[in-house]
């Protein structure tokens, strides 16, 4: 790394970042910046760290990030030394930022911070937002770390995303879903075209999920890019004694350490890239593909997703935001065997709710809510939440900190019940563990 006096404190280089720069978590779309230019522009002044090692891109409106953190937790069982940048973070900035599952070191934090600004001094045109800075971040930190390959989620889109500069060796597309309409567009085959620009010339590219409204999209820019496209195709579970649902794979008997239903699609999505990879050359034994799956939580550290934090009752959080997520979820609390069940929810106010409160309707009375209020600029408060759901004949309690309301919550259903924290990611941040 360069040698470069550092004056800032670790705690003073995240508040430049957070309050210097615009951030989506925030001011929601006012902080996107569409365009590659400016990534462009960084990563030529940090000389192109990206282009140093073999990456892997993932995109997608849902599960694109437990599928990254499976792709990478996999990687690091082959034995490769494994970066992974992700987003949003939930607890600490530095979870965005990983190699072989440790998070960037605060120290690298505070020197890239401290050489942007003696580059911005001579570069005073050059105005990135958060997310573009924070990738060069680590692409950089990646470069410094020696990786052997790393694993980057795109943060919105695809096509316009700050990572999208990288030249991947496989790029996967999980699903897509309604999402951030207002900047990916309102029909599915416009969010695709967005996701879909992830796909570079001659770049093979495993897609999670086929619908009839967005298959076409990822088939014609394949064919213009003239890459090899690859549908995962769905897996075949089997119920055990136990109750849980294990994969027919091509790689033996997997254990997935992520719950949930809806990671039987995004595992078959991450079994379909390991393939693609093995065709590249990369050295992924089966036994890999197990031992990462079955520990993607100790390897990578991933959270929130369908993640259980306590017994009696059993408390589970999950950071689904869309309705995409919560299709899925609503089924997982349908299916869950304890009883009484309450749901503690709480959303950002740019977010539309319609759908989302329309599925939380049809889990039926039974089930008692808790209205909570992310504590982010951009929370929307319960109050105003639990009017929204009003109009879907959804009616509960209204506890602004969802500290309190997991604990009354919690109250409410008794040892044997079943308490769910759902809805933005911001809001599990808030939880105290």
């Amino acid at each position: 790394m360069a040698n470069i006096l550092i004056l800032m404190t670790y705690e003073e280089s995240i508040e430049f970042l957070f309050n210097s720069l615009p951030v989506f978590q925030n001011i929601g779309p006012g902080a996107y910046k569409p365009g590659l230019d400016t990534s462009r522009r960084l990563a030529a002044i940090f000389g192109n760290p990206e282009r140093k090692y073999p990456c892997i891109h993932v995109a997608g409106t849902n599960g694109k990030g437990s599928t990254a953190h499976s792709l990478a937790a996999i990687l690091q069982s082959a034995g490769y030394r494994v970066g992974l940048y992700t987003s949003p973070h939930i607890f600490d900035f530095r979870e965005r930022i990983r190699v072989n599952g440790e998070m960037i070191l605060r120290e690298a934090v505070v020197e890239f911070v401290e050489r942007w600004t003696h580059v911005v001094q001579s570069c005073p045109a050059i105005s990135p937002s958060f997310f573009e800075l924070t990738s060069t971040l680590a692409f950089d930190y990646f470069r410094a770390c020696g990786v052997d390959v790393a694993v980057i989620e795109t943060g919105l889109g695809g096509r316009l995303d700050s990572t999208n500069i990288i030249t991947p060796v496989l790029s996967v597309i999980t699903n897509i879903s309604l999402d951030h309409t207002a900047l990916l567009g309102d029909t599915l085959s416009s969010i695709a075209y967005e996701k879909a620009g992830i796909i570079k010339a001659g770049i093979p590219v495993v897609v999670g999920e086929r619908h009839s409204e967005t298959e076409n999209v990822f088939v014609d820019k394949a064919r213009e890019t003239g890459s090899l496209l690859v549908f995962a195709k769905p897996l075949k579970c089997e119920t055990r004694s136990d109750g849980n649902h294990y994969p027919l794979t091509p790689f033996g008997h997997v254990r997935g350490e992520l719950t949930g239903e809806y990671q039987v699609k995004n595992a078959a999505t991450v079994f379909e890239a390991v393939l693609q990879l093995r065709v590249l050359g990369w050295d992924i034994p089966d036994r890999a593909v197990r031992e990462g799956m079955a520990d993607v939580i100790g390897l990578t550290h991933l959270f929130g997703r369908w993640s259980r934090i306590a017994d009696a009752p059993v408390t589970v959080v999950d950071t689904g935001h869309n309705c995409g997520g919560w299709e899925y979820i609503v089924r997982q609390i349908a299916a869950t065997r304890q009883s009484p069940k309450a749901l503690v929810v709480g959303f950002v106010a740019d977010k539309d709710l319609t759908v989302v409160l329309s599925l939380i309707a049809t889990l039926g009375p039974e089930v008692r809510l808790f209205f909570s209020t992310p504590s982010v600029q951009r929370g929307l408060p319960a109050s105003v939440l639990a009017e929204k759901a009003a109009c879907h004949g959804l009616h509960g309690s209204v506890v602004d900190d969802v500290n309190v309301a997991v604990a009354e919550a919690r109250a409410s259903v008794g040892p044997d019940g079943f308490v769910l924290v759902a809805g933005s990611n911001f809001l599990i941040a808030d939880l105290k563990l």
